[in-house]
């Protein structure tokens, strides 16, 4: 296996331009913040981005915690990437995790002043203090349960990039931290009610939305929604009509992980 180090300054980027990195040198496994991500897909380990203090991030980060380490090791060892990426804040860090799991010597330093332009480091610092912004280099499917709730942007964001000559698209995952200077928020009872309600009026046949009850839990949403329904529509398709696009709306709205949402046909009017 070859391994590769990407380290510079918390808040330059890194992240953002790992995938890219990748893509252009054939990179097959990334380790970033805790997590082991091969191919796109987080395959083992627990986001630094998740704890609830910045000391924790660090550790998780490191891999100090005995199970987490061993968790990845394993699962590295069984995929057995041919190349892996560690991203760090300095080569003193991406050492001590090559360590902890075990991994073959870096035989390839690269810095992220190598890779990006000043004004690129500005904007990806500006994000990151100033919006509280944090990239993870993988979709936001792989991420919704352990991060619902907290996508700062659940709208994905993408990059072209080259895949054995084909044009493909890189997707990045931005996320707020538990741990984010920037404080505490929640989401009033009040909102879904309100977005049930919108989504009503823009569905055909659906002539009013009565009752909402949820149980506002982010990586385990249910709901359970009352609804009127004009009496020379087809119900069914409606009502189900409504279910999709209401879940739909909701985690693109929230970000919360919607697992159930029930609807209840109250009277057809």
């Amino acid at each position: 296996m070859k391994v590769y180090s990407l380290t510079g300054k918390s808040g330059t980027g890194k992240s953002f331009q790992a995938i890219s990195l990748c893509s252009e040198k054939g990179i097959e496994s990334i380790i970033d913040d805790g997590l082991f991500i091969y191919r796109d897909r987080v395959e083992a380990g627990i986001s630094a981005k998740r704890q609830k203090t910045m000391v924790g991030a660090i550790k998780t980060a490191l891999f100090t915690d005995d199970d987490h380490a061993e968790s990845v090791k394993k699962r590295i060892a069984e995929l057995n990437p041919k190349s892996l990426l560690i991203i760090g804040t300095s080569d003193r860090m991406t050492d001590k995790i090559t360590a902890r799991l075990n991994l073959p010597p870096v035989s390839e330093r690269i810095y992220i002043e190598d890779i990006t332009t000043e004004e690129e480091r500005k904007i990806a610092d500006r994000q990151r203090h100033g919006q509280g912004k944090h990239v993870i280099p993988v979709p936001t499917l792989q991420l919704k349960r352990d991060f619902a709730g907290y996508f700062l942007d659940p709208m994905r964001i993408f990059k072209e990039r080259s895949v054995a000559g084909k044009s493909a698209a890189a997707e990045k995952t931005v996320v707020r931290p538990t741990f984010s200077y920037m404080g505490e928020f929640f989401i009033s009872d009040t909102v879904l009610t309100d977005i049930a309600v919108c989504v009503g009026e823009e569905t055909k046949g659906v002539t009013g939305v009565s009752n909402v009850y949820e149980n506002t839990e982010p990586d385990n949403l249910t709901l359970k929604v009352s609804i009127s329904i004009d009496r020379l529509s087809r119900i069914w398709d409606v009502a189900e009509n409504f279910q999709r696009k209401l879940a739909e709306v909701i985690e693109r709205m929230t970000a919360f992980n919607v697992v159930r949402l029930d609807v209840e046909i109250k009277e057809v009017v």
